[in-house]
């Protein structure tokens, strides 16, 4: 393909306009709008794999619009009233369709790179130490499923060249992308369709866990299948007579015949924990993730000072290791908590941007009263159990008054949840040591055993209620 000519083509056509199409639209979709992809450790620019996941998590609205922009710009001939023409020219039909086609992959593949780029820098800068290459072959099969929808859809509409024919393709392909996308609740996301139909369309779930990243078998059996839906694009782009035409549908055909035994058949086959990240780092009787070691110095500081805390409020039976938890858990589901270990969660509302004392009292938190339940900005979390916690430590580090472990919500379930709380508080402090020490302690045993029931009301010792 001669390079002037495909410096004409990018300068007279549409083309780059596809290109710019999905890197402003997902620019402003991530910086306009406050969604749940700037939260939590699988927050789309806090690790490297989950920025990966999230561009990819939006091809579920541009895979559809790239489709038909290319049936637009495959239309270009006929509506010129020249397909006829170039068809009588000596030059190869196949070298035709290259121009164009060359030029739609080159803006697609160069706008969806530029968006990697700006999320791989704000990676690079951020809180994280942790490198891999792992979330390349998330973004190259995103990459190559724009570009293959995009000739695809040039190819369909330069084969049936009417006016609806891109927005026909639009909605089947945004129909079927939504019907196939799985759903993210579970342990690992799910979809209602046969596993290996889901993964023909190359969009995914928003990522909830860093810890996922997609199976090799993912990769290789959604690369075979975009090429083969490449190929037959291409092939019906450069097809000029009927018998070609039926013939471009055998390169989509094999390809989805390669891929199906290929790709996982279960979920659970598919996102695989990445080792890796998952790997436990320690210093002392404080681990961390691999993925969040840079976290690691500040929260072995603070540990000390939390286990010396509890070791002096619960004697031999307080917790003697602090542990980031980095087990799968679906959400709604229990957490598996340890009386001999602080489990830390850096999704969670109390450790996300906790630093210094804020993050000690989190962890004595965590030692005397843990949540069972997630709170997050996913889950919720009852702020009867905040509140709570709140009493436990202030007592724990002997506090004048109830101090909170985070701010008041300004609903009128927050302020009568921490009404209770302060009349808690009194009802607590104006008892004997020795029933203060018995409330915490049975405030910690039904929190380790996620035993349903106020806690609020176990600290002002109205239990029988």
């Amino acid at each position: 393909m001669n390079g002037r000519l495909l410096r004409v083509e990018l300068k007279r056509s549409a083309a780059p306009w596809a290109g710019v199409l999905v890197l402003l639209g997902s620019l402003a979709v991530f910086f306009l709008i406050d969604g749940i992809w700037w939260s939590g450790t699988a927050g789309w620019v806090a690790q490297w794999t989950p920025m990966a996941m999230w561009t990819r998590y939006l091809l579920a609205l541009w895979w559809p619009l790239v489709v038909g922009v290319g049936a637009v710009y495959g239309l270009r001939d006929s509506r010129s009233r020249v397909a006829e023409l170039l068809v009588t020219t000596p030059r190869p039909a196949w070298r035709r369709a290259a121009l164009p086609a060359g030029a739609m992959a080159l803006t697609l593949a160069s706008g969806f790179g530029v968006l990697v780029l700006v999320g791989g820098v704000q990676v690079a800068l951020g809180r994280t130490t942790y490198t891999t290459l792992g979330w390349l072959p998330i973004s190259l099969v995103a990459a190559l499923g724009l570009v293959a929808g995009a000739v695809f859809g040039m190819g369909v509409a330069r084969t049936l060249p009417h006016v609806l024919t891109p927005p026909a393709l639009v909605v089947c392909f945004l129909v079927l992308t939504n019907l196939l996308r799985p759903a993210m609740e579970g342990l690992v996301p799910a979809g209602r369709a046969p596993n290996r139909l889901v993964l023909l369309s190359p969009a995914v779930p928003e990522p909830r866990e860093m810890l996922l990243t997609l199976s090799g078998a993912v990769h290789v059996g959604q690369t075979l299948w975009l090429l083969g839906l490449l190929a037959t694009g291409f092939a019906l782009l450069s097809a000029v007579t009927r018998r070609a035409r039926l013939l471009a549908i055998v390169p989509v055909l094999a390809g989805a015949a390669l891929a199906l035994p290929v790709l996982p058949g279960a979920p659970r086959d598919t996102y695989v924990v990445d080792k890796a990240a998952a790997a436990v780092v320690c210093d002392g009787p404080v681990c961390a993730t691999q993925a969040n070691r840079s976290r690691l110095p500040e929260l072995a500081l603070r540990s000390k000072e939390a286990l010396s805390v509890l070791h002096g409020v619960l004697g031999d039976t307080a917790p003697h290791a602090v542990r980031e938890d980095n087990r799968l858990r679906a959400l709604g589901d229990d957490r598996e908590l340890s009386d001999d270990v602080v489990l830390v969660d850096f999704d969670e509302r109390l450790f996300a941007d906790a630093k210094g004392e804020a993050l000690t009292r989190a962890l004595i938190s965590q030692g005397l009263a843990p949540n069972c339940h997630g709170n997050n900005d996913r889950e919720g979390g009852g702020s009867s159990d905040v509140a709570s916690q709140s009493i436990a430590v202030s007592w724990a580090l002997h506090d004048p008054q109830l101090r909170p472990l985070t701010e008041k919500g300004a609903d009128a379930y927050a302020q009568k949840t921490w009404a209770d709380a302060d009349t808690a508080w009194r009802k607590l402090m104006a008892a004997s040591p020795d029933e203060q020490r018995s409330r915490i302690l049975g405030l910690r045993a039904a929190a380790i055993s996620c035993a349903p029931g106020d806690p609020l009301l176990l600290l002002a010792a109205e239990a029988s209620r």
